[in-house]
């Protein structure tokens, strides 16, 4: 398969990026300065990234919200347009999460969907399927992905600096979602992200990307790349899909009821959800906090009293602790304070349950 390219993709080559592999596109890992420059920028300043790899789904028309109250675990009800919710695809099996997903409600009739990197097919047949199951449904599915690029401007300086670009760019509330015209073009600006920072998410179409990059930039606001936006979201205690979502692991078990919403009406994994809920999640996600710098590494088998209880979904070095963090599925019963180990390539290091996120705003 041939990775896919972000309209930014020469624009990072030429700032020295380091590109990688992710979710079938090649995207920027870091640039020179490194990872560690970049997240402690995002925690004291602001960064951009680049996240051009997240799908978009256009989803219009008259049964535009029925359909997506029909696919997704969260109720659009409790927003309205010109605001942003994060919601939950599932397995109609078992209520595994398919696909964590931020929806934009752009206005009365226009959503836009926000799947992972490579999840956006699946997204665009499930919504399909739950239109078809809704009879005289008038509803516009479209992946839009190819017409945009997305950057998110990350961090407590980013609405300061953002507003030396554009103003109306950086007013756009935390989860308001608002049409802007920067430049001559319209772009739409959302207060979502994914560091545990305030900030902005800025979807604009492809021919201008680089344009707007280079303003953002110019204004002060250093580029970043996914490893950074990996240990700023790991310290926020926020689920990377693929990691603390996906195949076998419930919102329940992740720790994310709130995404859920039964009293709406039926949804796709309703009813595998609800008899999970009725007994109980058999696991839950909690944060570990381990000794020294080495940290535990996803699949890490998690140990108490020298047996194993769990498994590592995420871990890594934190920069702002200045020791190892992991996230981990573990007995219901473990507790904020427990101490147990984590078996990384066979030495047990000690970890403390510890409360998330692990560093707040």
């Amino acid at each position: 398969m041939t990775e896919r390219l972000s309209p930014l993709d020469a624009v990072h080559r030429a700032a020295g990026a380091k590109i990688v592999e992710f979710g079938g596109w090649m995207m920027p890992l870091s640039y020179p300065d490194g990872t560690l420059a970049e997240h402690h920028e995002c925690r004291n300043g602001a960064v951009v990234f680049d996240v051009s790899h997240l799908g978009t789904v256009r989803v219009s028309g008259p049964g535009a919200f029925a359909v997506l109250q029909r696919t997704f675990t969260n109720d659009l009800g409790r927003i309205g347009p010109g605001r942003a919710q994060y919601t939950h695809l599932l397995d109609p099996t078992d209520a595994s999460v398919t696909d964590d997903i931020i929806v934009w409600w752009i206005d009365n009739e226009t959503f836009d969907v926000m799947p992972n990197a490579s999840n956006t097919d699946g997204v665009v047949s499930a919504l399909e399927a739950e239109a078809r199951a809704l009879d005289g449904v008038t509803v516009d599915l479209g992946d839009v992905t190819a017409e945009r690029a997305v950057l998110a401007v990350q961090g407590p300086a980013a609405r300061e600096r953002l507003a030396s670009v554009d103003e109306a760019l950086a007013q756009v509330a935390r989860f308001g979602v608002r049409r802007v015209r920067w430049d001559g073009t319209e772009v739409v600006v959302a207060g979502t992200g994914y560091t545990g920072e305030d900030g902005v998410e800025i979807a604009v179409p492809t021919d201008r990307a680089p344009a707007l990059w280079d303003a953002v930039v110019a204004a002060g606001v250093v580029p970043a790349g996914l490893g950074a936006r990996d240990t700023l979201r790991l310290e926020a205690g926020l689920p990377l899909h693929g990691h603390e979502l996906g195949p076998g692991i419930t919102p329940l078990q992740a720790g994310l009821g709130w995404v859920v919403r039964f009293d709406k009406g039926p949804f796709r994994g309703s009813e595998a959800l609800a008899a999970e809920h009725r007994v109980g999640p058999s696991r839950r996600l909690r944060g570990l906090a381990t000794e020294g710098r080495r940290p535990a590494r996803e699949g890490s088998v998690v140990l108490a009293d020298g047996a194993a209880i769990g498994i590592v979904t995420s871990g890594n070095f934190s920069p702002g602790l200045g020791h190892g963090i992991a996230l981990a599925l573990v007995p219901p019963e473990v507790r904020t304070g427990d101490r147990l180990e984590v078996d990384v390539r066979g030495t047990a290091i000690p970890a403390t349950v510890v409360d998330l996120p692990f560093v707040g705003r």
